[in-house]
């Protein structure tokens, strides 16, 4: 009969602590792991993500509406310049748009509504997943509204500059002299909030599928700078981080539509300054196979 003595008892004890403490490591790393990813970019922002999710609607198909739209195919009307002139327009509008930069300080000079309508019908014309248009585009003109925004923004921007968004990230900002502090939302005559639509309504109350809503709104949001900066406007890009929820709630617009960016809209101030910044010249942006 095979004996175990104390040194046998012991080694075979610390041996069974030992696996099972590795074991219970692992576990919890593996537990672990999506969280420090989530943690190691603390700045994302849960609604700046396209949230196409054509699986779930698959699963919850009685929840989505089928597309049964019978569309006319029309003759396609086109103007064709001749090649002087495509190159002289196309030579005029980079320089226009070349001229473009991120004012942070704008007068509080009213600006005409009509130009402000006609920009956001510039920024309709956008291309968008099957057709969907998912896109709301909020003006907002009234002064008390315009500082409820701002004080949820700037209290959101303090945390982001002060915790989420690191000191690799603060560091690259210094040269452009921003902060959480945000006059301008007060300033400027005019708020652009646009929204992206995760997915729209059907007429019978049934979810419709927003194909690409992400990147529809995006392409949106640079045809309404463009259309900016056409018209003679200025303005600055700013992603609110984690202030989405909020700004949703504040401005009453439904839980399908997820804040994507928001626009200050007015004449530059007479003091404006900007970063002398260059941009990179067409042989480093551009590859020709």
């Amino acid at each position: 009969m095979f004996l175990l003595t104390p040194v046998l008892v012991a080694v075979v004890c610390i041996l069974t602590v030992w696996i099972f403490k590795n074991a219970d490591g692992a576990t919890k790393r593996r537990e672990e792991e999506p969280r420090a990813r989530a943690e190691a970019r603390p700045w994302v922002d849960e609604d700046l993500k396209d949230s196409t999710d054509v699986l779930q609607v698959e699963e919850d198909a009685d929840e989505w509406q089928e597309s049964e739209e019978e569309v006319e195919h029309v003759p396609f009307s086109h103007t064709r310049y001749p090649e002087k002139e495509m190159v002289r327009r196309s030579q005029e509008f980079y320089e226009l748009l070349n001229k473009r930069r991120s004012v942070r300080f704008i007068s509080n000079e009213r600006v005409p509504m009509e130009v402000i309508d006609n920009v956001i019908k510039a920024a309709g014309t956008a291309p968008s997943g099957a057709h969907t248009e998912p896109w709301t585009f909020v003006v907002v003109k009234d002064p008390d509204m315009k500082h409820r925004i701002r004080e949820i923004i700037e209290e959101e921007e303090e945390i982001n500059y002060l915790k989420r968004m690191g000191p690799r990230w603060v560091t690259d900002l210094k040269k452009l002299r921003t902060n959480w502090i945000k006059e301008y939302l007060d300033t400027a005559p005019v708020l652009i909030l646009i929204f992206k639509q995760v997915h729209g309504f059907a007429a019978n109350g049934k979810k419709k599928i927003h194909y690409y809503n992400e990147i529809s709104v995006s392409i949106a949001c640079g045809i309404l700078l463009a259309a900016l900066q056409n018209a003679g406007l200025v303005t600055v890009t700013t992603t609110p981080l984690n202030c989405g929820p909020r700004l949703r709630v504040l401005l009453d617009r439904p839980a399908n539509e997820k804040l994507l960016m928001l626009l200050p809209v007015g004449y530059p101030s007479k003091e404006a300054t900007v970063p002398d910044l260059p941009r990179k010249p067409l042989d480093q942006i551009m590859v020709t196979v």
